[in-house]
């Protein structure tokens, strides 16, 4: 088997016929879970700079952002075509004419022939929804939701904001748009067994998402998770431990599921811990041999999709 498991770049080459990469695009937004909608701290991991490069506060508009990582990425992994990745907070949480003219200032480049959108569940609905649909018919669209666990309790834990029925009604709404899911699942998040991070990926693994983006747990500077890790109330996954649940969670998933991360990518600046997050290829490696160890792939294990749940 040459590969064990579906990655994003393969899927992405055998649509295009070239190497396609995403261009992250700092838009100013922000998110309903810091701005007072639905809370004012943000997620217990997530710090005022939302995952994202700051680009926006450095003044660089959409168009001038994907201008400058075109060259970068040209030049770094000879790519040719691009996606244009709104990552930072909650890239639907805006007026529809607001987030029109963001996503048609991405897609006036040339090269890019699609679009990536971070957001959150509660942050959807049918107008938002049916302008993405409009650029499915020229353009690759895909919409992130970030759930990071299917266990409410977690949730609140984690002060997401929403609740696993939440996610289940975006996805519903989403469906047969032309517009490919992806969902983000987080490892090691406060309070939760292996058994309740292997229940997450079951009950994803049978809802016909396209995608999925395996995270694992960071702390990084200024967030509250950060003073529950100084005070010893939060232990971060050693870097074989999430390597054996990253191994755990493929072979619960589908093979036509489309694995677009396998960890995450910290600041190097913001990390507190784990700083093995930052030996990122050394990670990739680890699976890779686990799976051959284990003689495993993804979907080994998977079950049935039944896209009702």
């Amino acid at each position: 088997m040459d590969k064990r498991y579906t990655d994003y770049n393969s899927y992405l080459r055998q649509l295009f016929g070239c190497r396609v990469q995403k261009i992250s695009i700092d838009a100013g937004l922000t998110c309903p879970n810091r701005d007072g909608r639905i809370g004012s701290g943000g997620c217990i991991y997530c710090n005022a700079r939302g995952s994202g490069t700051g680009a926006f506060a450095q003044g660089l508009s959409v168009a001038e952002q994907v201008v400058r990582s075109k060259v970068v990425m040209a030049k770094r992994y000879k790519a040719s075509k691009y996606i244009a990745y709104f990552q930072s907070f909650s890239n639907t949480y805006a007026p529809v004419s607001i987030l029109k003219r963001l996503y048609d200032e991405a897609l006036t480049i040339p090269e890019v022939v699609g679009l990536a959108i971070g957001t959150r569940p509660d942050c959807v609905d049918a107008a938002i929804l049916d302008l993405l649909e409009r650029y499915a018919d020229q353009y690759l669209v895909w919409i992130e939701y970030g759930i990071q666990s299917v266990h409410d309790q977690t949730l609140g834990r984690i002060n997401r904001g929403h609740d696993f029925d939440c996610f289940q009604k975006a996805v519903a709404l989403t469906r047969n748009r032309g517009i490919k899911i992806c969902t983000h699942l987080i490892l090691g998040l406060p309070g939760e067994t292996r058994e309740m991070m292997l229940d997450t990926a079951k009950i994803i693994a049978r809802m016909a998402i396209d995608g999925v983006k395996l995270h694992l747990l960071y702390v990084v500077k200024g967030t509250a998770l950060e003073a529950l890790y100084q005070q010893g109330l939060y232990r971060c996954l050693e870097q074989q431990e999430y390597v054996d649940l990253v191994c755990d969670v493929l072979e619960l998933l589908p093979r036509e599921m489309i694995i677009q991360r396998l960890t995450g990518d910290p600041h190097p600046e913001e990390l507190v811990a784990p700083f093995w997050s930052l030996q990122k290829t050394q990670t990739f490696s680890m699976i890779q041999k686990a799976l051959a160890n284990r003689d495993s792939w993804q979907g080994k294990n998977a079950s049935p999709c039944n896209d009702s749940i």
